[in-house]
């Protein structure tokens, strides 16, 4: 999608962080561009900003771990500009703990929230973005740890589906006149560590009883002030409009962890090497 002006693109967790540096960018390009968040107070302060710079901007709350929800907010975006011909499926949470801290309300709202309302965010819009012929783009938002896992906490396994899922659709969407990129970013100024404070009550407990490892808590210490110096959304969001404009299949963020992603190939390789030369027993 070379010219964006005059296009309209559908954006989750759009109210802050990388969703709101995504519409940002999209808006200066002159894309029409409808916010979706579950934060109600900062989604309308987000596109009362963004309005303010003469930005085509509407604003739809919605829990998208909810389908429904999901579906309303799209009826909405239809009838306030007609179209869609982008979808960025931003929206996450940092979820529950690892192996020994797992819950039931911890993987259900981290999949719910990460992976299901990717699926029906594509399942939803992507019929839209097909039928007026004009052609579209799909960008949902992974995570370097979807290339990459060092624990085994839900984020990491629905950033994972996030990936597998992108790669597969790019296959088969192109076709279609739609591309689709998956964002894996690095450390980002966001409240992603803070997912807590958009919990809906119908998932209960995150975590168990269990103490957190001292290796986890450390780690998410870690995490927490990498986040606080984090790269600017806005630079977040100036990618994910080149990489529409140019169908990037990948979005990086940064180099980082380019090495640790050479090092899982390489060990992909190994085990590969392992069996080679040997005949299959059939």
């Amino acid at each position: 999608m070379k010219e964006l002006a005059g296009k309209t693109a559908f954006v989750t967790g759009a109210a802050s962080g990388i969703g709101l540096g995504i519409a940002t960018a999209l808006a200066q390009a002159g894309v029409k561009v409808m916010l979706c968040d579950i934060e109600a107070e900062a989604l309308a302060k987000a596109v009362e900003e963004l309005k303010r710079t003469n930005a085509d901007v509407e604003g739809v709350r919605a829990d998208v771990s909810l389908k429904a929800e999901l579906r309303a907010a799209a009826d909405a975006t239809i009838a306030r500009y007609g179209k869609v011909h982008i979808l960025v499926n931003n929206a996450g949470v940092g979820g529950a703990g690892p192996y020994g801290a797992w819950t039931d309300g911890g993987w259900n709202w981290t999949i719910g929230v990460n992976l299901m309302a990717v699926v029906w965010g594509i399942e939803i819009f992507g019929l839209l973005l097909e039928q007026h012929g004009e052609g579209g783009h799909i960008v949902s938002t992974a995570s370097i740890a979807g290339l990459i896992s060092r624990d085994s906490t839900p984020y990491k396994v629905t950033k994972y589906g996030v990936v597998a899922l992108s790669e597969g659709l790019r296959f088969e969407l192109a076709p279609r006149g739609i591309g689709v990129s998956v964002l894996c970013p690095g450390f980002v100024r966001t409240q992603i560590l803070d997912s807590g404070r958009n919990l809906p009550p119908r998932f209960g407990a995150v975590f168990n009883d269990t103490p957190v490892p001292e290796r986890f808590q450390q780690a998410f210490k870690t995490m927490k002030d990498r986040h606080s110096h984090g790269i600017d959304p806005a630079y977040v969001g100036e990618l994910v409009r080149e990489g529409v404009e140019n169908d990037w299949p990948y979005i990086f963020t940064d180099p980082e962890f380019e090495p640790m992603i050479e090092a899982r190939f390489a060990a992909i390789k190994e085990g590969f090497d392992r069996i080679r030369g040997r005949e299959p027993r059939r």
